[in-house]
């Protein structure tokens, strides 16, 4: 009750958390943000429209008196698409306008800024959120599902025994109610007490993991899997605030002939000062004096330019070509409307932040900024620049054409308001736009060498347009805007008709920081033979910058990146070419990964488990926790997702072992999981150190438990069969309720302190958690082996005493038990493997609780008889005859065969 009680006060605080979070209102009339990091785990705004007919209405109540009705696709679980129909009929003639994913505002995201009212189209079970999730399980661990086999084997055996006991007696008499008395005296051999003491012991593997100091702020939040965390072979990650920090950097901007780095940003800045102040001085205008050059250009043979003039170009282009919207918040708790008025008279705030769907687009406005052409205000028609000398600089939005994971592009249509010049500017990723552009001889060479360095690539272009060309364009783009049928095809060739012959200004190159020691954390982690997969919903280009960058791919390594495949065909052949290469990394998107699992399931699960990466883009959160299940059934291995953001949680969930960081995209994913961590590098020393120790412990602990059951029933077997099979038990009452608990609870649970390797060493060679994922630890083998020693020194303890014993009946009961419980104690010390000072004080407290209770335990024990010399050597020598064997064969096992640990410790 206490325990749900303050569950209960937790999650009300959390929930009060996140409900108080202020939001002030940044938006212009007609537009929106919205955050979509528990949707698709991006922490950036994106930006949303309103249907423009609806914009021209005079007042908001004219919303209910109007005749319009929505054209929507069926429900579907794709969050980046969607495609419908606004109609209106009540005007002459009605109006049709298109709507696509930036009219959506779907479920599970959060207004950022601004007022909506909306049509509410998907609700229930037909949300995209909805049908991106997936019910929890519970979760066993595979220790305790092992355990409970040999429980069932262990169960037949009481069952084998009683049986064999009455069969010797020769079924006489009553013999069914002698097999109940004989079920009864062998019921020791069920270890009852295990699951107590794995409970304990997990409660206490969880206490070290959150109390270590070298991964602070670690959270376990469930009790029942620690175990899990040493037998891990698959790792699904999750990249964008698991892998990288979520921070992009301008680092590279390179123009063909010349480079710039971080270090020669400031003969940028001279570049762009000098050519602004130069426009200024020629004709007092602001761009009047670069027009005539630049429209001979457009017929003449081209002149080559100085590289100050690029360099402009290039800045301009980056500056305008983007979905960046520049935010005003003030200090004071003004409104929005007030702000932007104070905005638009001076745009020196200093409270100045940038909006956008990327966050690589936020870094090169921000990068322009630096340099002096800033971005200083922005609505869904225009935009506006200040120049180093303080000019601003007006231009107006004619077309918007938005990036997709198709066109990997994207392309904006301005008119400079002082020249009435059309520009067309485009920005993309190489492959896209390597055919769109003049042909150069450099491009290709470039992207290839910031790819390596790990920087994301851009490039960009322009082409100038006359009045006539843009018309033309503006009427075909609206009418294939309009289409239902396969209007993403005829938007597309639409707009592709522009796109012929642009002129390459410059390629950038963005930085996203990795976490800290991501590196070393894959290496080491690679070597402990985890094999990592990266799913993200992050594009193909991005995803494989950062496998590199991460050192996820080696660099000695291919990558193989699957062809986009839409049909069985298609994917049989990418199968076949996959299968011919070996020792390469994957890299697949999730429309292709889709197709390739519909029709050829366990041929692309068997390829792809051989790669040492495999690295899948664009991934739906339910096609995350897809991989996972798969992986599971195929492989039978142990699996651990780690994510940060809400989108991950399926995943989480899923794969037998969660890990959430809590990171910039909410704690979604940290409060989902089994075990919350900081920072992806902790997760080293938590598998290596916290994993392995777990599993090791619990492993000697339940196989010890085991032990302590058969020992004492393989002596009342012996006994029971000496005394012509007679169903009495051997100790009565207090001896046996103290035997399981008082005499040798403290020193066999003190097994949870027991550690092969110091964790320095576990950290050092992650080669030793290898041999874990055999499971060699706790397996029938070693069962048998614990069956065997139990057997052995159950027969030596009972025939040592009965021959030993004189005079009364009595006297076998003390020296055996005595025996038995100091065998018991050196079987602990035999057992543990690095000792710790509370392992010798539980020694030391059970014998002497068992020596105090002597005194008072006279109906079992002889008092007169126990202070004698003859019962101290008796006990004595059966003591040593059922030890010394043992102690022996470990020392020859240790010197002839030592296992892995043991070499690295000597």
């Amino acid at each position: 009750m206490t325990r749900e009680a303050i569950d209960e006060f937790r999650r009300f605080q959390r929930d009060k958390e996140v409900n108080s979070q202020l939001y002030s209102k940044l938006t212009v009339r007609g537009s929106c943000f919205i955050r979509t990091d528990q949707l698709d785990g991006e922490t950036d705004w994106k930006l949303k429209v309103a249907v423009s007919c609806t914009q021209r209405l005079p007042a908001l109540g004219d919303l209910f008196s109007i005749s319009a009705y929505v054209y929507a696709q069926k429900p579907q679980m794709d969050i980046h698409s969607f495609e419908g129909t606004f109609t209106r009929e009540d005007s002459d003639p009605p109006v049709h306008e298109s709507l696509s994913i930036e009219n959506t505002l779907w479920a599970s995201t959060v207004v950022a800024s601004g007022t909506v009212i909306g049509v509410v189209i998907y609700t229930g079970k037909e949300t995209r959120s909805v049908m991106n999730t997936s019910n929890p399980k519970n979760k066993v661990g595979l220790l305790d599902l092992e355990l409970n086999r040999l429980t069932k084997a262990l169960f037949l055996a009481l069952v084998a025994l009683s049986v064999v006991m009455v069969t010797l007696q020769g079924f006489v008499g009553p013999w069914y109610r002698n097999l109940f008395r004989f079920l009864l005296l062998f019921s020791y051999i069920i270890p009852i007490s295990l699951r107590v003491n794995l409970d304990m012991g997990k409660a206490v593997y969880g206490w070290m993991m959150m109390k270590d100091e070298n991964i602070p702020g670690t959270v376990v939040r469930t009790s029942t899997i620690p175990e899990e965390l040493g037998r891990l072979v698959y790792l699904l990650t999750d990249k964008t605030g698991t892998l990288t920090q979520n921070e992009m950097v301008f680092k590279r901007l390179h123009l063909g002939t010349v480079s710039y780095g971080a270090d020669t940003m400031d003969e940028i800045q001279s570049h762009v000062r000098d050519s602004y102040s130069q426009m200024q001085s020629q004709a007092g205008g602001n761009n009047t004096g670069s027009t005539p050059p630049r429209k001979a250009q457009s017929s003449a043979p081209k002149v080559r330019k100085s590289v100050s003039s690029r360099i402009h170009e290039a800045v301009k282009a980056i500056v305008l070509c983007h979905n960046v919207t520049p935010v005003y918040e003030s200090r004071a708790g003004v409104t929005g409307e007030t702000e932007f008025a104070e905005a638009d008279q001076d745009f020196s705030d200093e409270n100045r932040t940038y909006q956008a769907s990327s966050p690589d687009e936020v870094a090169l406005v921000q990068w322009t900024e630096s340099v002096g052409l800033t971005l200083v205000s922005r609505d869904l028609t225009s935009m506006q620049l200040k120049t180093p000398s303080g000019q601003v600089l007006s231009f107006c939005i004619l077309q918007l054409f938005p990036f997709t994971s198709e066109s990997k592009r994207m392309g904006i249509i301005v008119r400079d308001e002082s020249t009435a010049e059309i520009t067309f500017y485009m920005k993309g990723a190489d492959v896209a736009m390597s055919p769109i552009v003049q042909y150069n001889d450099w491009l290709e060479e470039e992207c290839g060498n910031m790819a390596r360095e790990g920087l994301r690539t851009l490039v960009v272009a322009k082409k100038a347009l006359t009045e006539e060309q843009y018309q033309d364009f503006e009427s075909r783009y609206t009418q294939a805007k309009l289409s239902m049928h396969d209007r993403s095809l005829k938007v597309a060739a639409v707009v592709e008709s522009l796109e012929r012959e642009m002129e390459l200004l410059c390629l950038t190159g963005v930085e996203d920081q990795l976490q800290a020691d991501v590196r070393p954390t894959l290496e080491m982690l690679r070597n402990a033979g985890i094999k990592i997969w990266m799913l993200t919903g992050d594009k193909l280009e991005t995803a494989t910058c950062i496998a590199k960058s991460s050192h996820l791919v080696s660099r000695t390594q291919d990558i193989h990146i699957f062809r986009q495949v839409t049909n069985r065909g298609e994917a049989h052949l990418e199968l076949n070419a996959f299968r011919r290469k070996h020792d390469c990394a994957l890299v697949i998107s999730g429309d292709s990964l889709e197709v390739c699992l519909k029709y050829y399931e366990h041929e692309f699960v068997e390829l792809a488990c051989q790669c040492p990466a495999v690295v899948c883009c664009r991934c739906s959160p339910t096609q995350k926790a897809h991989i996972v299940t798969l992986l599971q059934q195929h492989t039978g291995r142990r699996t651990c997702a780690i994510g940060d953001g809400g989108n991950d949680v399926s995943m989480i969930q899923a794969a037998d072992c969660g890990i959430g960081i809590e990171g910039k995209e909410g704690k979604q994913a940290s409060l989902a999981a089994d075990f919350s961590i900081r920072q992806f590098r902790h997760i080293g020393r938590l598998l290596m150190v916290h994993g392995r120790n777990s599993y090791k412990r619990s492993a000697a602990l339940g196989q010890f438990v085991m032990h302590r059951g058969l020992i004492i029933s393989t002596m009342q077997a012996v006994f029971s069969s000496v005394f012509y099979f007679a169903s009495v038990p051997l100790y009565q009452g207090f001896l046996m309720v103290g035997y399981a608990t008082i005499y040798t609870m403290f020193p066999v649970f003190s097994l949870v302190l027991d550690q092969d390797v110091k964790p320095e060493m576990a950290m050092l060679y992650p080669e030793l958690y290898k041999d874990l994922t055999k499971g060699r630890s706790l397996s029938f083998k070693t069962f048998l082996i614990w069956v065997l020693i139990s057997i052995y020194q159950g027969g030596i303890l009972m025939y040592g005493a009965l021959v030993l014993f004189e005079s009364e009946f009595v006297h076998v009961v003390a020296i055996s038990f005595t025996a038995l419980i100091l065998t018991e104690l050196l079987m602990v010390a035999l057992t543990v493997r690095t000792w710790h000072w509370l392992m010798v004080v539980a020694e030391f407290l059970s014998l002497g609780c068992y020596v105090s209770s002597l005194a008072f335990l006279n109906e079992y024990f002889d008092v007169a008889f126990i202070t004698t010399v003859a019962f101290l050597w008796k006990v004595s020598a059966i003591t040593v005859v059922s030890c010394l064997p043992l102690y022996v064969l470990k020392y020859l096992r240790r010197k002839l065969s030592p296992p892995s640990y043991c070499k690295l410790a000597s």
